[in-house]
Formats: structure tokens, C-alpha cells, sequence
């Protein structure tokens, strides 16, 4: 029963085994460049200050996530203080005034019913009365601009990101407009450099390799990524683009990655991984009729297959091993 048993298991293992074959052919391969490229964020912008005055309440340093609106410093300045004092006294002088006028105006109102006084001075009164009124209106909005400029002491994040760096202390004198702290939003991306004789093989759309963080002394799994822009200008012989790229946001801002990008096509083998193996340090692909040859592997692509760069020619037939 145990031999029967072994003669159908060997019989299934050989159909397997004859089933996984694979016919070596030419194809165009990508001729891949490896290049260094950098993080960079999308959009860097300054936090300014909007009045001059004194930081007081710094609350930022290099480093620090900030969402939108989020107060990163206070500036701080006395004479809006001494200011407001001043329009608050104007404005109780002035609404004095008016309570006056009022109240002339309602006694006119009651002697001319009885004739004491002419329709001539009620006109005065209640033209006197309407302008202490504008008075205080008027007194009420230039004290709310000085409250206004106060509250503008409170310097906001433009947008959500991380803090680059942080141009002023606590105490430091700032004047209007000047910028407070710079603010890289969160949204990264690589930006590659390549010799202008690559040029005319970037293009947006077209879909790049970018390796591990750090350095790697073996194999190093790869990412997808994708190029975004090309910049149409050519700097220093070399023609920059950017790459969008998940799982940046750990990143610093300026740090380098390898990125590897086509810069051509050639033809060449490829061949699935199953379908090598390795003995005494050498790779071997095993061919149908048996013979075991010996091949040089190249790069290994993301679809499982590998580069053969020499040991097969085209129309080897390969099993698995």
C-alpha cells in the first residue's frame, strides 16, 4: 500500500514538475539608472509676522508638526495697549457729548410745544445730537482697528506641515512682514537630477523604482513610484524632475534616496525566480532535457522575474528545479 502510495505521489510530483515550464525569449528590458534623489516638500512657506513688535510666547522649535491656524508665536507691543487706552477715553468724552445732546434735544422738544423755543434751535439740537452720535461711532471703529492690529500679534501656520526653522527667540524685535518660521508642508516627494542626455526618456506618468532608506549592503526591496513633473528647464547640463512616492512623511526634509529610473530599453532575458537556483555559490537554471547550466543573474524586477545576462539563449526550454 506504502509503494502504491509513493508510485502516485513521484507520478503527481513529475506532471507538476513537467507543467512549470518556461521558454526563454527576448524582450525589451528598461535600462535602469540608479540616482540619488532628495526629499523635498511640495510647497515651503514662512509663518510672517503681521504687526513689529517683540516675540513673547515662542512655541515652535525646528521640528514641530503645526496644523493650520495653530499660533506658533505672540508678538507683543505696548503702545496698542497705550492706544487703546486712549480711544476708550476719547470714546467715554465723546459719549458724554452725545448724552448731552440728548438731553437738550429732549428739552427743546418740550418747550416748543409751549413756544419757549424756536423750531430754528430744535434743528440745532437734533443736528448736534446726530453728530455725537457719529462721534462715538466713529471713536468705537478706530478702537476696534487697534484691537484688530493686537490680535494680529498672534503669528498662525499657514498650513499643515513641520517646522524647518525657527528664525527668531523669545525677546527678539521683529518688524512687519518678517518671516517667524519656515514651514515645509507635509506633502513630500523626490526630486532627481539626471544628465541631459537622459532628458527625452522622462515624462510624466512614467514609473520608477525607489529603494530602502539608508544603506543597504544586500538586496534591497523596492517601491513603486511615479514621476509627477519635469521641469522644462535644463540646469547645469542636467534636467530635474519630481517623483511622488508613498511613505515619505518620516523623512527629513533634504534627505537623499535612491531612486532608479528607466534611461532606455534594450533587449534581454527574463526569467522567473522558480525557475533558479543556487548551489556552491553560482546560480543554475536546469533546461528540459535535464543539462543543468550555470547563468549570470542581473537586476530583479517587481513582477518576480529576473535579468539573465549570460548561460541561455533564446528558445531554451526551463523547468523548475
Amino acid at each position: 500500500m506504502r509503494l502504491v502510495l509513493s508510485l502516485v505521489l513521484m507520478a503527481a510530483l513529475g506532471q507538476t514538475a513537467k507543467a512549470a515550464e518556461y521558454r526563454v525569449e527576448t524582450v525589451a528590458i528598461d535600462d535602469m539608472k540608479a540616482v540619488f534623489a532628495t526629499v523635498e516638500s511640495t510647497d515651503v512657506i514662512p509663518a510672517r509676522a503681521r504687526i513689529g513688535g517683540t516675540i513673547a510666547g515662542l512655541a515652535v522649535d525646528e521640528g514641530t508638526l503645526v496644523k493650520a491656524g495653530e499660533r506658533i508665536a505672540l508678538i507683543g507691543d505696548a503702545k496698542l495697549g497705550i492706544e487703546t487706552q486712549a480711544h476708550e477715553a476719547r470714546i467715554a468724552s465723546a459719549a458724554a457729548e452725545r448724552d448731552k445732546a440728548k438731553l437738550d434735544l429732549d428739552r427743546a422738544v418740550k418747550l416748543l410745544a409751549t413756544g419757549a423755543v424756536s423750531q430754528a434751535r430744535l434743528d440745532n439740537d437734533r443736528t448736534q445730537y446726530e453728530i455725537a452720535q457719529r462721534q462715538v461711532s466713529a471713536l468705537q471703529s478706530e478702537r476696534a482697528v487697534v484691537v484688530q492690529r493686537s490680535n494680529e500679534g498672534a503669528v498662525l501656520a499657514p498650513a499643515n506641515g513641520r517646522v524647518l526653522k525657527v528664525s527668531v527667540t523669545n525677546g527678539s524685535v521683529v518688524m512687519p512682514g518678517e518671516p517667524v518660521a519656515i514651514i515645509a508642508l507635509e506633502n513630500y516627494l523626490l526630486r532627481i537630477q539626471l544628465p541631459e542626455r537622459h532628458a527625452r526618456f522622462l515624462r510624466p506618468g512614467a514609473g520608477v523604482r525607489v529603494g530602502e532608506r539608508g544603506q543597504k549592503n544586500g538586496a534591497e526591496s523596492l517601491r513603486d513610484g511615479l514621476v509627477v513633473q519635469v521641469y522644462p528647464q535644463i540646469e547645469q547640463g542636467r534636467v530635474v524632475a519630481d517623483v511622488k512616492v508613498d511613505g515619505l512623511s518620516g523623512y527629513f526634509v533634504g534627505e537623499r534616496a535612491k531612486v532608479y529610473i528607466s534611461t532606455g530599453v534594450r533587449d534581454g532575458f527574463l526569467v522567473p525566480s522558480d525557475f533558479l537556483f543556487r548551489r556552491f555559490g553560482l546560480s543554475y537554471a536546469k533546461l528540459k532535457d535535464g543539462l543543468e547550466v550555470v547563468v549570470q543573474p542581473g537586476q530583479s524586477l517587481s513582477d518576480g522575474t529576473v535579468e539573465i545576462l549570460s548561460g541561455l539563449k533564446t528558445g531554451d526550454v526551463l523547468v523548475t528545479p
